[in-house]
């Protein structure tokens, strides 16, 4: 950054603040002549940048490095580091039948993680508008700090999401449901994003390969939804759709995007009714879940095995389509299901490799578990603050 590239001495110190700030963010601690080799500034103009900081409640100074005992010779150097108490980021995810906080302060930090259950069928907006406001006083609390500490919240929901988050209409009103307008109670700065494409930010930060720029993440309990990633950057559409999978609806072999939880859920429970001989007809209906059919499946029970074929021959198609369409290379499986999905893969990757033209994509498990929707958002808020650290207001010290 050079200091005559602004029009007039206000965008200029605020150019300038916002140069030094952002290194503040990246850094643990840093001396006034390492940011002026970062931002090309001007010994003196760091110092009065820093004066403004430390006073607007940004940074703190420390200790110089002579008192510090770093340095026992020659001018000792001012010493600053970003605040503590300067503000929080919140990540929410709200899905259809669960809501998860999780605070983090500037550096990325985990202070605190609430979650709470939903009785989805009966939970309308407003009941999930309270929901989402107390979790989030709640996780806030636990963290020790308060409401006016936050910059930024950012909401993750099982819906389209537009620009200016909202989401559209639909066929029914589930997406209106799902996204029920969290910035009206939850107060202060709030983004509220897709569910899937959160996770997709959450894979690029925390788990793809650094070499991977073209990638979909695809949530797969109840619904399969895909946030992707292309030439490194998040896809979005002009509705926040881009990666909706309503299209498999018509999908030979898919039929609906119908995620892979449910569908292990309704195919187990269906055959049992039907009669097939399993280990699960000893379980009452609404007892069996993807997670027995799993442990089902790892003790060899034929009926379990099945449906986990059937699942992978699914999820080969699903992936197949992804990479016709978008041309990623990776197809990442997420959400709560991931932890347990990998027999599923296995005959997903068989299918691909039989079935299918080449190039295919390679079809992996995440390894970020049912949090990798909270943690995207947490990761979102955080990029927000660190891109423009002064469109937010730090909490002052007292």
């Amino acid at each position: 950054m050079h200091e005559t590239t602004a029009s007039s001495p206000q965008m200029l110190r605020r150019m300038n603040s916002g140069a030094v700030l952002r290194f503040a963010l990246r850094v643990a601690e840093f001396t006034a002549a390492e940011a002026m080799a970062e931002t090309a500034l001007t010994r003196s103009t760091v110092l009065g940048v820093c004066d403004d900081l430390v006073a607007a409640g940004w940074l703190e100074e420390l200790e110089d490095s002579r008192a510090a005992g770093l340095t026992s010779k020659g001018r000792p150097a001012r010493r600053y580091r970003l605040r503590d108490g300067a503000g929080i980021v919140v990540g929410l995810d709200a899905g259809e039948h669960r809501y998860t906080a999780v605070v983090a302060d500037l550096r990325g930090h985990s202070l605190a993680e609430r979650s709470t259950e939903l009785d989805a069928p009966s939970a309308g907006g407003a009941d999930r508008l309270a929901a989402a406001s107390a979790l989030v006083e709640s996780a806030v609390a636990a963290a020790g700090r308060g409401r006016d500490d936050i910059l930024l919240t950012v909401v993750g929901v099982p819906a389209p999401v537009d620009a200016d988050g909202r989401s559209p209409r639909g066929t029914n009103d589930f997406w209106a449901t799902m996204n029920p307008g969290f910035p009206g109670v939850l107060g202060g700065a709030v983004v509220v994003e897709n569910d899937a494409n959160l996770a997709a930010v959450a894979e690029k930060a925390h788990a793809h390969d650094p070499g991977d720029s073209d990638v979909a993440t695809v949530l797969s309990g109840e619904r399969l939804g895909a946030g992707v990633i292309l030439d490194g950057r998040l896809l979005r559409g002009a509705r926040g759709g881009a990666g909706e999978m309503r299209f498999l609806d018509i999908v030979e072999g898919a039929g609906s995007p119908a995620g892979i939880g449910a569908l292990a859920r309704l195919w187990a429970r269906a055959a049992v009714e039907e009669g097939s001989p399993s280990a699960l007809a000893a379980l009452a209906p609404d007892e069996i879940d993807a997670e027995r059919v799993f442990a089902a499946a790892a003790d060899g029970d034929a009926l379990a095995l099945d449906i986990i074929a059937r699942l992978g021959a699914r999820i080969s198609r699903v992936a197949a389509v992804l990479s016709s369409l978008l041309d990623v290379d990776k197809v990442v499986i997420a959400g709560a299901i991931a932890d347990a999905v990998d027999p599923v893969l296995a005959h997903a990757r068989a299918a691909l490799r039989d079935d299918f033209s080449p190039p295919v994509p390679d079809v992996v498990a995440s390894t970020l578990g049912r949090d990798v929707v909270v943690l995207g958002a947490v990761e979102l808020a955080l990029s927000r603050v660190r891109e423009e650290p002064l469109a937010f207001t730090p909490r002052h010290a007292s």
